[in-house]
């Protein structure tokens, strides 16, 4: 489907790299139809080297020749790049973006296009273990749906969803959510070097745990089994790991939790508002 198809990331980040080097990997397309553009001539260089793409410093020469144009720069950047390449883009290209909080709405009204998807993909991309939610504007076709989906699946799982607010609370929950699992890998480590382990064996116990209850659990409980079945089958009456449990739920651990990723979901609509999405002014 990719074969002839020119995609142009504009932002040669890490989560880009991540991208164009799934789509490399899965035989997408080949390395000459994949453009990139960024302002450090040594990144776009790297690239070049490390992948035979073609890179550039100008932003609308790179989405100009695209037939899909990957948004891929930071937040903070997205509403000056955008207004930047007002007009540069092909009106059949499609528009992937992966900012967070990046409604279409907004990129619609900066960029003046219509055939936007938006997503939000997980750092474990990287690996290409990671995993996107998605969703595409009215505009764009059902060819199109299929582009976007080869693409993000390119490097882990995709999930399409029916409403655009789930991409808000997907950054909150898989897209933050790596954060939350190392802050609780580094207090386990943390505690095992308090009771008397060095650093580099607590680190091989949390981290080889963490794996294997993963790994576990896919094999033999997913959409099958409630995770609290695996956290009793884990659970004596009386024996260490209820009277650890006790103190986790004494302590407010589930509530915390839900909490951070409750104010993640509330900062993500935040970073999202179109109060201030106008399209610039003419000279």
């Amino acid at each position: 489907m990719l074969q002839k198809t020119k995609i142009t990331f504009i932002g040669p980040g890490a989560m880009a790299e991540a991208m164009l080097t799934g789509i490399l990997n899965n035989k997408l397309t080949k390395p000459e139809n994949i453009l990139a553009s960024g302002p450090i001539v040594e990144r776009n260089d790297e690239l070049h080297s490390k992948y035979g793409i073609q890179t550039f410093t100008d932003n609308n020469e790179a989405a100009s020749q695209a037939d899909v144009v990957i948004l891929s720069v930071k937040p903070q950047r997205l509403q000056k790049v955008l207004e930047g390449l007002r007009g540069s883009v092909n009106k059949n290209a499609l528009v992937l973006s992966i900012v967070a909080g990046a409604t279409i709405n907004k990129i619609e009204v900066l960029l003046n296009h219509k055939k936007i998807v938006r997503s939000m993909p997980n750092t474990p991309a990287q690996i290409g273990e990671g995993i996107t939610v998605w969703f595409p504007a009215p505009s764009v076709t059902d060819n199109e749906k299929e582009i976007a989906r080869s693409i993000l699946s390119a490097f882990g799982q995709e999930v399409l969803v029916d409403e655009e607010e789930y991409l808000d609370k997907a950054t909150a929950l898989s897209g933050t959510g790596p954060a939350y699992v190392y802050l609780f890998m580094e207090a386990m480590v943390d505690a095992g070097v308090h009771m008397g382990f060095s650093r580099r064996i607590a680190e091989q116990l949390v981290t080889a745990t963490v794996r294997g209850s993963v790994d576990f659990y896919d094999r033999d409980g997913f959409d099958s089994r409630h995770l609290a079945a695996f956290r009793n089958q884990v659970t004596s009456p009386g024996g260490t790991t209820a009277e650890a449990l006790y103190y986790l739920e004494k302590a407010g651990f589930r509530t915390a939790i839900s909490r951070a990723i409750w104010a993640a979901f509330q900062r993500s609509k935040e970073l999202g508002q179109d109060a201030n999405a106008h399209p610039p002014e003419k000279n």
